[in-house]
């Protein structure tokens, strides 16, 4: 309890930094990766636009962001889908899922569909999405001409503290010939490979950060443990991700990065990882070019 109430009183003790930008668009045949913040992302996949752990909020209850997001909810485009990869506060945020649904039946006068892992659709069937999906492990759903698999991760569900029946995971998004797979809250384990090996993504958006004290790691991965994460599941890319917003370890906030990168280059992959900045659009055309 001490730790927590240290984190919060830290998370308010410098303002919030960083500045929200315009949603930059991508073609149809391209997929287009924007960083909100956290494990937040914006998806642009074979036309359709989709949502990852949308959190716009300010606070999580009492723990306040040190980022802001990288975009705003009324600068989105129509949301055709949103993704939830676990029932924690930092990745379902009611009140940001309220004003996602608001505002795109505002732009189209319908509201996004929802993927959740199983035991977590209760949380989720009265906010007014158009349609609930509930996925287990390797389980998989053609949606709005996109295939989607909800992929095994090492972390857990509960949203307080007894509710232990709620499913967690990542995703594969399929469409156009492209992927890309968001892993949701994880520790290193095994099945990385297990996924690459099945569903060959092209691009992995995957954690680096919370991971101090080492007891973390059962749930997080270190920013070494991401890397070799991606390397087991041999993608192209490598996009960063759950580090910088919310202070939820004990690591410097700088630090993930810092790690990373050393990291990238001691391995010699530093060409295949992506650090976007908040609210910044990766482009992945047919022909893999990235810029």
């Amino acid at each position: 309890m001490e730790q927590l109430w240290r984190l919060v009183r830290e998370s308010h003790e410098q303002p919030m930094t960083g500045t929200s930008r315009p949603v930059e668009l991508v073609r149809p045949n391209e997929l287009g990766v924007t960083f909100i913040g956290h494990s937040s992302f914006l998806l642009q996949v074979y036309g359709r636009k989709l949502l990852v752990d949308p959190v716009f909020s300010k606070r999580l209850i009492v723990l306040r962001r040190q980022r802001r997001p990288g975009v705003v909810v009324d600068a989105l485009p129509a949301i055709d889908i949103v993704l939830l990869t676990h029932a924690h506060m930092d990745h379902l945020d009611m009140a940001s899922l309220r004003r996602v649904i608001r505002a795109t039946r505002k732009l189209t006068g319908q509201t996004p569909e929802v993927i959740v892992p199983r035991g977590v659709e209760d949380l989720v069937e009265r906010l007014g999405f158009s349609r609930i999906h509930g996925l287990a492990w390797w389980e998989q759903i053609e949606v709005q001409g996109l295939k989607v698999t909800m992929t095994p991760c090492k972390h857990w569900g509960a949203r307080m503290f007894r509710d232990t029946h709620r499913g967690y995971g990542g995703y594969v998004v399929e469409g156009g010939g492209q992927s890309v797979y968001h892993s949701g809250d994880t520790a290193y384990f095994d099945g990385f490979s297990e996924i690459g090996a099945r569903l060959r993504p092209e691009v992995a958006l995957l954690p680096i950060g919370a991971y101090f004290p080492d007891s973390y790691r059962s749930v997080h991965t270190s920013p070494e443990e991401a890397l070799r994460g991606f390397v087991d599941l041999g993608a192209q890319q490598m996009v960063p991700m759950h580090y910088g917003t919310f202070r939820l370890g004990r690591e410097p906030m700088e630090e993930p990065l810092q790690r990373l990168e050393l990291e990238a280059e001691r391995l010699g992959i530093e060409g295949k990882l992506k650090i976007l900045a908040e609210g910044e659009t990766m482009h992945l055309c047919p022909a893999t070019s990235i810029r």
